[in-house]
């Protein structure tokens, strides 16, 4: 039977490592989208479990064609690396209105998913790199609902991008102009997939949309890669718990992989990233200067707050 959506493809990216106890789950919620046209690429880091035979039987069910193993590069590649091999193995075949969506092999999409994404990308121009996000149905590992994601305060731009990441990966979906800028990126050695999408397209003078419905059932289980946190008072105190060292090295690491990219980034971007840089690399007075560029904060005033004194010290 032809796909009710001829017109786009959605290319979905299923980075996969000992996911059999949940897998079936994701795999069959694919199957009731509304959005149809879509092919699932996956590419498996080095399972011990079932998780091989439980993808091709899936795409034994699926039908022909709609469930693609990609096995390049060989080796373990951890969660962003197994991500961007994925992506880079399609951003050359994309078509015009083709989008990308990241797929979590522990979540359930809801029916609805990828045609609300579909349709918020095919809004922009063409030639405009989107990410687009949405909100999330937390629930625990037996999909009994706990709460619903926050909403973002704040618009989500450059450079705010690099203080805190809003792009919950298992929502991702990129037009073709952000799934190859992604794609032909370098990313840092300790950023999340998500997140170096999200600095990659804002950075490149990019957008990010994020829908206030939420789409997919986010699974919070003892072996979440991440995870998310279930208000804000308990992500402020997991940040504190965690200390400035960890989010100062991955700023650094951020803020250095961009500059050595500019040809992928606007003027605007790497006058920011300099002046972090430099300040990042100096004392007190030059950070509490650095602190006044417009835009560097978070999606709260404590976040905020604490992102700053972190700065000034870390």
């Amino acid at each position: 039977m032809p796909p009710r959506h001829p017109e786009s493809r959605v290319a979905i990216l299923l980075a996969t490592y000992n996911g059999a106890p949940w897998l079936r789950a994701l795999l069959d919620s694919l199957l009731r989208q509304t959005h149809d046209n879509w092919v699932l690429y996956w590419r498996d880091d080095g399972s011990g479990d079932g998780t091989i035979a439980i993808l091709q039987e899936f795409g034994e069910r699926a039908g022909q064609g709609r469930c693609v193993q990609v096995n390049e590069p060989p080796g373990r590649l951890g969660a962003t690396g197994n991500f961007l091999a994925l992506l880079r193995s399609v951003a050359d075949t994309l078509a015009e209105r083709d989008v990308v969506a990241f797929a979590d092999q522990d979540d359930v999409w809801l029916p609805q998913k990828l045609d609300r994404g579909f349709t918020a990308l095919r809004s922009a121009p063409s030639d405009e790199p989107i990410l687009y996000c949405a909100r999330q149905i937390l629930v625990n590992a037996r999909l009994q609902r706990l709460s619903t994601s926050d909403p973002l305060s704040r618009p989500a731009a450059f450079p705010a991008a690099l203080t805190q990441n809003v792009a919950t990966g298992c929502t991702v979906m990129l037009n073709r102009p952000a799934a190859r800028l992604v794609a032909a990126s370098r990313p840092s050695t300790g950023t999340l997939h998500d997140w170096w999408a999200y600095l990659m397209v804002t950075a490149a003078g990019g957008r990010l949309v994020q829908d206030d419905e939420p789409v997919v059932l986010y699974r919070q289980h003892a072996l979440n890669l991440v995870g998310a946190p279930a208000s804000m008072a308990s992500r402020a105190i997991a940040a504190l718990h965690r200390g400035p060292a960890l989010f100062m090295t991955v700023l650094r690491e951020h803020v250095a992989a961009l500059l050595a990219q500019p040809e992928l980034i606007t003027e605007r971007a790497r006058a920011d990233l300099t002046m972090l840089d430099r300040a990042l690399h100096s004392g007190f007075w030059r950070r509490l200067f650095a602190l006044r560029l417009h835009g560097l904060r978070r999606q709260t005033w404590p976040e905020t707050l604490l992102f700053r004194c972190w700065f000034l010290i870390g």
